[in-house]
């Protein structure tokens, strides 16, 4: 009796994390939409393809979603929400401190590339160097990991039917490795209304169970706070979006993800479970590498893949939820293989 009341307590103030997550993230968008408004944080037009070139069918589809004025880097209204919640309420050395500073930190970084974009001409709607950016994430996922080996003590992965895999000082080098791939795959997939936090949803909310599986309660807590802020953001983000997360909440929440399948040690569930993430960056370097290639010719019609459904036709909407169910089933398909391989 003692040990379900035990249970039941841990469960219960998982659940209540999540629900401050969301309750916190609601009450403080209002303060942004103002200042957001106010000070005309709108989001530039990019003009260059992820495969390189012009994104001249991404601008066609976009174009009079563009003659609006939509606020960006709202990522920092559920950053400072997951970030307060945390540290006064969830904290704990061995489960939370890694994935709130690599958030933090990569949200910092995102922050000041949504600055650049918002302040930059037209010009220079690009924001930050792709090659400053790529060096400042790998900084933080190089961190992480001598954090992650040194501090934590993990220098093993584990494999189904393998078992564990004792890999040393390569496991800060694999760190950084699923870190800053994660981080670029949510990324490219923030594209449309909705999608990025919706396909968020599903994979945080399969790791708080996967977290709880391993009684790791405060970081099962920490993904059900994420569940909570990103789905107050997706109710304003949804078709048509009210503001957008930027690069302050799609890498800061990437980069949550990737070090929260390292604690667990599921990097191998991580690209199943990512399945769409996967799929997204996967068609920018077909594109990119069949242009190389193929004298120019793409394979997909714009990249990444979402555009390409919308440039046979699809409507917005019809690529975002479609591309939810691809990313719930697949959170489902990751939970069964982690269970079997277990």
């Amino acid at each position: 009796m003692l040990h379900f009341s035990l249970q039941t307590h841990k469960l219960i103030s998982v659940l209540l994390l999540g629900v401050l997550g969301f309750v916190l993230t609601m009450a403080l968008t209002p303060i942004y939409t103002t200042l957001a408004y106010k000070y005309k944080w709108w989001k530039k037009q990019r003009s260059d393809a992820w495969s390189g070139g012009q994104a001249t069918v991404y601008a066609k589809l976009h174009a009079a979603k563009h003659k609006r004025n939509i606020p960006n880097m709202a990522g920092v209204v559920f950053i400072v929400s997951i970030a307060f919640i945390t540290l006064i309420l969830n904290l704990k050395r061995q489960e939370t401190w890694l994935p709130l500073a690599g958030m933090v930190a990569a949200g910092v970084i995102g922050l000041a590339d949504d600055v650049m974009n918002i302040r930059g001409s037209n010009k220079s709607v690009g924001g930050m160097r792709a090659i400053v950016k790529f060096s400042l994430y790998s900084i933080v996922g190089l961190i992480g990991g001598v954090w992650f080996y040194e501090k934590l003590g993990v220098h093993s992965i584990y494999l189904p039917w393998v078992h564990e895999w004792n890999i040393g000082f390569g496991i800060i080098i694999l760190f950084w490795l699923v870190v800053v791939a994660t981080a670029n795959s949510v990324n490219i997939s923030d594209g449309l209304d909705g999608l990025a936090g919706g396909l968020l949803s599903s994979s945080f909310l399969v790791y708080t169970f996967i977290c709880g599986t391993q009684g790791k309660y405060i970081l099962a807590g920490f993904c059900l706070t994420v569940v909570g802020a990103i789905l107050s953001y997706t109710w304003f983000n949804i078709h048509p979006a009210r503001f957008f997360m930027g690069d302050t909440g799609s890498f800061a929440l990437g980069t949550a993800l990737g070090i929260i399948a390292m604690q667990t040690d599921t990097v191998y569930i991580l690209p199943i479970i990512g399945a769409v993430y996967v799929l997204e960056t996967g068609s920018v370097i077909v594109n990119r590498l069949s242009k190389k290639l193929r004298h120019g010719k793409k394979v997909f019609l714009s990249s990444p893949i979402h555009h390409h459904f919308e440039a046979l036709g699809w409507p917005e909407t019809k690529v975002t939820m479609r591309f939810w169910i691809i990313g719930q089933i697949a959170a489902v398909v990751g939970l069964v293989v982690y269970l079997a391989g277990r």
